[in-house]
């Protein structure tokens, strides 16, 4: 696969592009922008992560089912496998929690607390808190940015330490680098990784530190900014 004009390695079908039309691309596009205003670029980041939220969504199992309308005729339709919950990295992910609570009001989310070293960026849990019940649950993994991927690679082992079945994870994600999906991949993962942007070289992915601080409400504080408006 090349893409602008750069070979591109093909991991299988785990990893997923979702469809890019022209309102993903306005919405990196405002996001990309380094003249973006602070509310401008904060009100698209978080409609980006609604629309990679709904992908992962789609990839849970759903299961058939009979109800009636209010007109008394039986409707054939869908509904979801009970057992999903989420769990945020933080503490860049936990943006991403809003956006999933606003399909899923009820859902259980846990939290995985990583820190890298500046060095040698080996990544080692500081934190990590989950539903008790957590190895019996398909887990929607939140990481808007994923850089060299070491983050995301022990967060899963830390999932697997709690008897989550990897096949069983779906990563969520806006932005990755060709290194970080590399280095994710390398660790013969099997973890679900949808994404909104499969960048050509390094360069273009934001720095992980702008998805942290930014809203001062009780919502989960908005991240990205941090990178432009420190």
């Amino acid at each position: 696969m090349v893409t602008n004009g750069q070979a591109v390695i093909d991991y299988g079908s785990n990893f997923r592009i979702i469809p890019i039309n022209d309102l993903i691309r306005e919405l990196q596009t405002v996001i990309r922008d380094r003249n973006t205003t602070r509310s401008d670029f904060v009100f698209n980041a978080d409609r980006l992560i609604r629309l990679v939220v709904e992908e992962g969504l789609n990839l849970l199992p759903y299961e058939e089912t009979e109800i009636v309308t209010p007109t008394g005729e039986t409707y054939k339709g869908l509904r979801f496998v009970k057992g999903n919950c989420g769990v945020s990295i933080v503490r860049s992910g936990e943006a991403m929690e809003q956006g999933l609570r606003d399909v899923c009001r009820s859902i259980r989310i846990g939290k995985i607390l990583i820190k890298s070293d500046e060095d040698t960026h080996e990544a080692r849990v500081l934190y990590a808190k989950f539903p008790d019940d957590i190895s019996k649950r398909r887990v929607l993994l939140m990481y808007p940015i994923m850089s060299t991927g070491n983050t995301v690679i022990k967060s899963v082992r830390v999932l697997k330490d709690h008897g989550v079945d990897e096949t069983k994870i779906i990563l969520l994600n806006l932005f990755c680098t060709p290194s970080g999906e590399g280095n994710f991949y390398s660790s013969k993962s099997h973890v679900i990784f949808p994404t909104s942007s499969r960048s050509s070289g390094d360069e273009e992915v934001p720095q992980d530190g702008s998805f942290n601080n930014r809203n001062t409400s009780s919502r989960t504080k908005s991240f990205w900014t941090e990178v432009f408006w420190n």
